[in-house]
């Protein structure tokens, strides 16, 4: 015994030294991402929020001063359209990927999924320009942002819904079967529902991404100094992103401040559509 406490001791004090160690840093990673993440949020709200005024939601850019009514509209459309078409061709493959993509075609869908998540935005943007801008002479326009935007968010939302799906458990979908149900059935009325916590904010995550891209819409949606008219095709879109990109490098206070204003108020959007995202996921059944 007196043999074996020193080597328990030596085993016990390098285990308590190796925790120590790595729980200082974490804690020390933890910091600096706390403090880089309030520094920017800090930064972004007090700079913004001595450039927010109330013309800068009644009024539309004009050139380089004026408002940003059109471009918070503007970015509100992009982002909306592509995801009401995002949303449900994403989900639609989740649920193969999930019931029925076992074999090669599943197999490549997740490898083309993975891919594309790793594209570049700004190589959508390109392909974007050359399809639909270029190619269907769509021009500079609603349509072509959000198709671009759409494909950008499909992996993500694709991704989610088929690991929400695989978390339902094996029991209630052979419960199901074995109350008579057919396939549609199970996958509307069972399978859906339970997972609807976990592909909502897999939808609202995709969405928050895409609301804060610049690249892809530079490309594609151009840029307008006037509220959107109705026009889906041959109309370029204001939105908030190519504010901030545009108007910071410009050498005029005015032009500045709607590039801080237009920065608190994309920062306020994501943050919101996150909070709304965390929300969802905590109250799920």
């Amino acid at each position: 015994m007196s043999k074996a406490n020193p080597a328990n001791r030596a085993v016990y004090l390098r285990r308590r030294v190796s925790g120590i160690i790595g729980w200082t840093l974490a804690s020390i990673a933890i910091g600096i991402m706390a403090f880089v993440l309030l520094y920017l949020l800090g930064f972004v709200l007090v700079r913004g929020a001595q450039a927010l005024k109330l013309d800068t939601f009644l009024t539309d850019t004009q050139g380089i001063a004026g408002g940003l009514r059109n471009a918070i509209v503007g970015s509100l459309l992009i982002s909306g359209f592509g995801l009401v078409i995002a949303a449900p061709v994403g989900i639609s493959a989740g649920v193969f990927l999930s019931e029925y993509g076992n074999g090669w075609l599943g197999r490549t869908g997740r490898f083309m999924s993975d891919v594309l998540v790793g594209v570049p935005s700004i190589v959508l943007g390109y392909f974007g320009y050359i399809t639909m801008v270029l190619y269907l002479g769509w021009k500079f326009s609603l349509a072509a942002g959000s198709l671009t935007l759409a494909i950008m968010m499909l992996p993500y939302i694709a991704r989610t819904s088929e690991m929400a799906l695989r978390q339902v458990p094996l029991s209630a979908r052979e419960a199901a079967y074995g109350l008579g149900c057919g396939e549609g059935r199970v996958i509307w009325s069972i399978l859906l529902p339970a997972a609807r916590g976990p592909i909502i904010t897999g939808v609202l995550l995709a969405l928050a991404i895409a609301l804060g891209e610049t690249a892809p819409l530079l490309y594609t949606a151009g840029w307008s100094n006037y509220m959107w008219t109705g026009q889906f095709t041959h109309e370029g879109v204001g939105y908030l992103t190519y504010v901030i990109w545009s108007f910071i490098g410009e050498p005029y206070e005015s032009a500045h401040q709607l590039a801080y204003a237009a920065a608190l108020l994309i920062t306020l959007m994501v943050l919101a559509i996150n909070l709304a995202a965390r929300a969802v996921f905590y109250r799920r059944p």
